[in-house]
């Protein structure tokens, strides 16, 4: 029953959300940020030929389609603590991909293996605006029994949502990132280019 529920909900919502969504671009703004360079000793013994090999590829800063891994610690401007890869492991992706938000993807092209940075990126560089048009009305009848305010909905799409209001007849589902409208703080440290 559940699995029909779900598959039923996903068709219809989906039909919804994509009327709703449309397929308006994000546009990729270049952040604030503040770079902290890993210090470089005064004087140093000339390389061998791997040791070459590997300090150019220190030196260089990611490009799309690299695949890098990071380690990042992510903070709202009240300084509460949204997201942090450092007690896990590192995190990879591919750069120009569009698997991380834009802002985070233009800081890491900013830094070389071994560099950390800072950024502050602002709501159209991160999660965007809370939207009106990704509210949504459901009928209850396309939901499992007993949901109610705060539980989460997902799209046959695999947007996720959370019911914000019930009434008599339908549910009111916001699909809105969670940290839209929220300026994010990112360190990140870049670990390796591959």
């Amino acid at each position: 029953m559940l699995i029909r529920t779900a598959i039923i909900l996903s068709l219809a919502l989906a039909a919804i959300l994509i009327a709703a969504c449309g397929a308006d671009p994000e546009p990729t703004p270049t952040p604030t940020e503040t770079p902290t360079p890993t210090p470089v000793p005064t004087s140093t013994p000339a390389p061998t030929t791997a040791e070459a090999s590997t300090t150019s590829m220190e030196e260089r800063m990611p490009q799309d389609n690299d695949t890098v891994e990071v380690h990042y610690h992510g903070t709202l401007d009240n300084g509460e603590v949204f997201d942090s890869s450092r007690e896990r492991a590192p995190f990879s992706f591919v750069v120009g991909s569009g698997q991380v938000i834009a802002g985070f993807d233009n800081a890491v092209r900013r830094i070389s293996v071994g560099e950390s940075i800072t950024v502050r990126l602002e709501p159209e560089e991160a999660y965007g605006q809370p939207r009106d048009d990704y509210i949504v009305e459901v009928p209850l009848s396309l939901l499992q029994d007993g949901m109610d305010v705060g539980d989460p909905v997902v799209f046959s799409n695999g947007t996720r949502g959370v019911i914000t209001a019930v009434s008599e007849n339908a549910a009111t589902v916001d699909a809105n990132h969670w940290l839209a409208g929220e300026a994010l703080t990112f360190e990140i440290e870049l670990l390796s280019i591959n």
